[in-house]
């Protein structure tokens, strides 16, 4: 297979030459232009089209994410990673809508990944569903910088070895914690997810699930017997055969599942 195409878009010059040098090293990648904004990556891919853009988010004249989205709406998109200043507690929506990102100064290893992912994905033809992420995206963002609250999930992309899935929240039975990714517990399944439980908490729809542990979100309904298993320790029974730890904190809100 021929390299896949790559460019690089970044405003700032040691910005695009540490990449460069990077990128060398990465023989299944061609690099096909060094954009310093917008304007000039939007000539070149229509010259060049490219496989892959890594983007910039804080751009002069016209801003990464904006650019993302017209990219989005091409009719065969590259796939986007977005390189970001920002820390790594600013990052839940790219994860909650399975986009991949590098933070600045660019890591060799991170960079490695975001190549592998996004290769992957090409050769299992995801662009579209991974565009779709990208507006998603921005979309929130237009929501928030409209001064508008977000809208609850109601669907999560999920992204595995060279494949986008996407899940509809009312599909999940419960969530846990399980190191950097969000168990998402299905009907006979399991999909993991790269985000926090936090991050996933607050954009749930409300009322949906319940916090039983700082482990575990549930659906009230999925809960059938609670149980003491120590001196203040509790355990939940779920319809699934499967049992979730219940910390003291949370006990009296699953007790009152069972009453009335």
């Amino acid at each position: 297979m021929s390299p896949w195409k790559l460019l690089v878009v970044d405003d700032e010059p040691l910005a695009r030459r540490n990449l460069q040098l990077a990128l060398a090293e990465h023989v299944g990648w061609t690099l096909t232009g060094l954009a310093a904004g917008a304007p000039e990556a939007r000539v070149m891919l229509a010259q060049n089209p490219a496989d892959l853009v890594l983007l910039d988010i804080q751009m002069p004249r016209q801003h990464g994410l904006s650019f993302a989205a017209e990219l989005a709406v091409l009719a065969n998109p590259p796939l986007v990673v977005f390189v970001t200043a920002h820390d790594e507690h600013a990052l839940a929506a790219f994860e909650v809508h399975a986009l991949d990102y590098l933070l600045k100064p660019v890591n060799d290893q991170r960079l490695a990944q975001a190549l592998q992912r996004a290769a992957q994905l090409l050769e299992q033809q995801q662009r579209s569903g991974y565009a779709a992420s990208v507006q998603a995206l921005v979309h929130e963002r237009e929501l928030q910088q409209g001064g508008r609250s977000l809208p609850p999930l109601q669907h999560l992309v999920v992204r595995s070895v060279g494949t986008l899935e996407r899940v509809r929240v009312d599909d999940i039975r419960w969530l846990a914690s399980a190191g950097n990714y969000v168990e998402l517990h299905l009907s006979g399944r399991c999909l993991l997810h790269r985000a926090t439980l936090a991050a996933l908490e607050q954009r749930l729809p409300a009322g949906e699930f319940l916090r039983v542990h700082r482990t575990a979100l549930v659906r009230p309904c999925e809960v059938v017997a609670l149980s003491v298993v120590g001196d203040g320790v509790y355990s939940a029974q779920l319809r699934d055969g499967a049992r979730v730890p219940v910390s003291e904190r949370y006990v009296a809100a699953v007790r009152a599942l069972f009453e009335g």
